[in-house]
């Protein structure tokens, strides 16, 4: 059994979404980061810098922080399931998700603390965040205009991706500008596993579509 220990962020989204993928038994703990949860000595301790998701593997008693690293740690669980198995597919894979964790994540998030919750406050950071999340949808809407998926079949790096896609309006992002990127946030929203896990730890809203 595998605690996770979670809030509906798209970082955290990114593990409950997986883990309904791979039918992996779990059971959630949520952590209220709006109450400070995650600041408490015995998040802590599983996760050192103080951040969700977290994992604890009963199985094994390995103890994991860190969305991506979590995520390559089930798939490889389960068995390589959502990891392509050819060489090609599998650098594909892995090079989205670290753009997903080095790129996308950290822009939008900024452009979500900056244009959402901070407006005018600061308007060169609004700018530039907002600037920057276009490009990065428009590198997005490029790769997938040859493709269905980032590295060619559903996998790790999609799930990844998806739940930051999904705060499309927290961006003042208009997905028709981005047509593959909107095809393909689709095509992964209709997914029951997504629809289940983007709902962990509690109903939050309906799965955002856009117009």
């Amino acid at each position: 059994m595998i605690d996770l220990y979670t809030w509906g962020t798209p970082n955290g989204r990114k593990v409950s979404i997986l883990l309904e993928e791979l039918g992996l038994p779990y059971e959630v703990k949520p952590i209220d980061i709006t109450a400070g949860d995650q600041k408490t000595p015995e998040f802590l301790a599983i996760s050192p810098n103080g951040r969700i998701p977290a994992i604890v593997d009963h199985d094994t008693g390995v103890r994991m922080m860190e969305s991506g690293a979590i995520m390559l740690y089930l798939a490889k669980k389960a068995g390589g399931k959502l990891i392509p198995s050819d060489d090609v597919g599998y650098w594909q894979m892995m090079e989205w998700l670290m753009w997903q964790m080095g790129g996308l994540g950290p822009m939008a998030g900024q452009t979500h603390h900056f244009v959402r919750f901070n407006p005018g406050k600061a308007p060169y950071a609004e700018e530039r965040y907002l600037n920057e999340v276009k490009r990065l949808y428009g590198v997005l809407d490029t790769a997938l205009s040859e493709r269905d998926y980032v590295a060619g079949e559903y996998s790790v790096a999609d799930i990844a991706i998806w739940p930051w896609i999904s705060r499309f309006e927290w961006q003042t992002i208009d997905l028709n500008q981005y047509p593959n990127v909107k095809d393909w946030y689709n095509r992964i929203a209709g997914r029951p596993a997504v629809q289940k896990g983007y709902h962990i730890p509690h109903y939050v809203s309906d799965v955002p579509v856009p117009e």
